[in-house]
C-alpha cells in the first residue's frame, strides 16, 4: 500500500479534523492541513486558509505543492454551525452556514482536482454528519449542507471515477470533541439514550474510516456513504 501520498485536511487544527490528520501521520503519509488559527498536529505542515475564499485557498494549496507535492488525498472537513430554529433562523445565518460546509467543499475540491486529474490518482473524502440525512430540528442550515455533500460525491464519482478519482462521504455521528463537551449534560444523556450501541463515538474512530477510504483497500469505492454513527443514523 501506497503511504506515502500527500494529504490534505481542512480545519485539521482541532476536533475530528485533527484526528484524521494524526492518523495519516501516523500511517506514514505527507500531512498538510489548513487552519484559520492554531497549528496541526505535529508532524503535518499547517497552512492558513479561509474555505469560503478561492485566493487564500489557491494560496494555501500552492504552498503545499512546493512544500509536499500535489495533494492525492483530500479530507474536505472544515465546516461551521450557526444553529437556531428555521423561524429565527436569519438568511445570513443560512448562507454562511452552506457557503462554508458546502461552498467550502466545492472550492477546495475544485482546486485539488486539477492535480489528482493530471495524476490520473485523487482520493476525495467529504466529511458530512448523521443529521445530513437523519434531520435535527434548529439544524436546517447545517443538516441542508452535510446531505448536500451525498450529491457532490455522487456526481463527482460520475465526472470523474474513469479517472482514477473517488469520491466518497463519511458520516460521523455525536463524537467527542470540544463541540459536544459544551452540551449541557441533560442533553447529552437524551442523545446517547438514541444512540443503539449506547455511547458516543471517538475521533478516532471516524479518523480510522477516513484513512481506510483513502487506502488502496477502498480503491472499488465511490459514491458511497459510510456512516460512523453507531447506528443512529440507520435506514437512512
Amino acid at each position: 500500500m501506497t503511504t506515502d501520498r500527500v494529504v490534505l485536511v481542512t480545519g485539521g487544527n482541532r476536533g475530528i479534523g485533527r484526528a484524521i490528520a494524526e492518523r495519516f501521520v501516523s500511517e506514514g503519509y505527507r500531512v498538510a492541513v489548513t487552519a484559520r488559527s492554531g497549528e496541526g498536529p505535529e508532524g503535518a505542515l499547517t497552512v492558513r486558509a479561509d474555505v469560503t475564499d478561492s485566493a487564500s485557498l489557491d494560496a494555501a494549496f500552492t504552498e503545499v505543492e512546493e512544500k509536499l507535492g500535489n495533494v492525492e488525498i483530500l479530507v474536505a472537513n472544515a465546516g461551521i454551525t450557526k444553529d437556531t430554529l428555521m423561524l429565527r433562523m436569519s438568511e445570513e445565518d443560512f448562507d454562511a452556514v452552506v457557503g462554508t460546509n458546502l461552498g467550502g467543499s466545492f472550492r477546495v475540491v475544485k482546486r485539488a482536482l486539477k492535480g489528482m486529474i493530471r495524476a490520473r490518482f485523487g482520493r476525495v473524502i467529504l466529511i458530512s454528519s448523521v443529521v445530513g440525512l437523519y434531520g435535527s430540528a434548529g439544524q436546517v442550515n447545517y443538516a441542508s449542507s452535510k446531505s448536500a455533500l451525498v450529491g457532490f460525491a455522487r456526481s463527482l464519482t460520475r465526472e470523474l471515477g474513469a479517472r482514477g478519482i473517488t469520491s466518497n462521504v463519511v458520516a460521523p455521528g455525536f463524537i467527542e470533541t470540544d463541540m459536544t463537551a459544551e452540551l449541557p449534560e441533560e442533553t447529552q444523556a437524551e442523545y446517547r439514550k438514541a444512540i443503539p450501541l449506547g455511547r458516543y463515538g471517538s475521533a478516532d474512530e471516524v479518523a480510522g474510516v477516513t484513512a481506510w477510504l483513502a487506502s488502496d483497500a477502498a480503491s472499488y469505492i465511490s459514491g458511497a456513504v459510510i456512516p460512523v454513527d453507531g447506528g443512529l443514523g440507520m435506514g437512512h
